[in-house]
């Protein structure tokens, strides 16, 4: 049995669907669908069985995970504007800490989402060793909650002999459509498109870097879960547990984002600059590229898509199709 918590989610969904491809059905989900279209996600998936958060939350010493394979925790607020503290306390670090001290109590492999919001500014670079991470001061209050969690795994003294943190970049990809103002660039310029003709990006509000050409490591769902299954599948040391960046390596501009979709679409390029609002403005991130030196120790095969193969590909088989959700019943191309 695997246990995926925000199963229903963005990751979490895409996560479920690639182990459905390698075989796996014994999936336990513990999400909140509330009234939007969330559903959908898991719609196209296998699964054993879906609960609840509270009705989770409230199994007596979750007796029926006790023989769990795995814990995947992707469960979390992953709104970087959401301003409620106290709220992110609750959904990022406290239910965290729960699922943590369980699998450190009963050793079931244990593996979670961080972020790549963490970094701030990048004073301190993108490196995922762990004596940086005390240092590193996160922009807004979602990457300070997943900071304080990355904090105390590294503090705790009881640790399950396998436990990974992955610090995710800039995601995109099927199944994230769901997230309202926080869907990607990509599937954004993808309706904006199809709308108008013509994309819109962020102005630069910094001297050194010209509108358009904030650059940030997108990486493709579908590379990210593949890479996470290849760890639960053949990682199996204590050596390798640890927080991991899981980006492409390589930084890229919001301009050639842009570009990769009005090809991937058949559409000439259009793009319009547009003022950054206020509320962003001072919590935004010019430059992030994950140092992925760490990861491809641990997996020196793995192969990350080009930012135009991945575009292409969401473009071509999810966004321009009728149904643009991940399902087992449709082949992956």
């Amino acid at each position: 049995m695997i246990i995926v918590t925000g199963g229903a989610g963005f990751i979490g969904s895409a996560l479920i669907y690639e182990l459905n491809k390698r075989g796996r059905k014994d999936i336990v989900v513990v999400d909140r669908f509330r009234s939007g279209d969330k559903w959908l996600n898991l719609r196209g998936l296998e699964i054993e069985e879906f609960l609840p958060v509270e009705k989770f939350l409230a199994l007596e010493s979750w007796r029926p995970f006790q023989s769990a394979e795995a814990f995947f925790h992707l469960g979390a607020c992953s709104s970087t504007t959401e301003m409620d503290m106290d709220f992110l306390l609750d959904n990022n670090f406290a239910f965290s800490k729960n699922i943590f001290d369980y699998c450190c109590e009963r050793n079931i492999p244990f593996y979670y989402a961080s972020s790549a919001a963490t970094y701030g500014a990048g004073e301190q670079g993108y490196n995922d060793n762990h004596e940086s991470i005390p240092r590193l001061r996160p922009l807004n209050k979602y990457g300070y909650s997943k900071q304080l969690f990355d904090e105390y795994v590294l503090k705790s003294k009881n640790k399950p002999e396998l436990w990974m943190g992955y610090k995710y970049f800039n995601v995109f990809g099927p199944n994230e459509y769901h997230k309202e103002s926080m869907v990607s660039v990509v599937y954004r310029a993808f309706q904006q498109i199809g709308e108008d003709g013509k994309v819109k990006l962020f102005k630069s509000h910094r001297d050194d870097f010209h509108d358009g050409e904030q650059k940030r490591d997108f990486v493709y769902v579908m590379d990210v879960v593949k890479a996470m299954v290849d760890v639960f599948e053949k990682v199996d040391s204590s050596e390798a547990s640890g927080i991991y960046n899981l980006g492409t390596g390589v930084a890229r501009t919001f301009n050639d984002l842009a570009k990769a979709t009005f090809k991937a679409m058949g559409k000439p390029e259009n793009i319009e600059y547009i003022a950054m609002p206020d509320n962003v403005r001072n919590q935004y991130q010019y430059f992030t590229e994950a140092n992925m030196e760490k990861f491809l120790k641990t997996l020196p095969e793995f192969r990350f898509r080009t930012l135009e193969q991945a575009v292409s590909h969401y473009v071509q088989n999810y966004l321009a199709k009728e149904n643009p959700y991940l399902d087992t019943d449709q082949n992956e191309v």
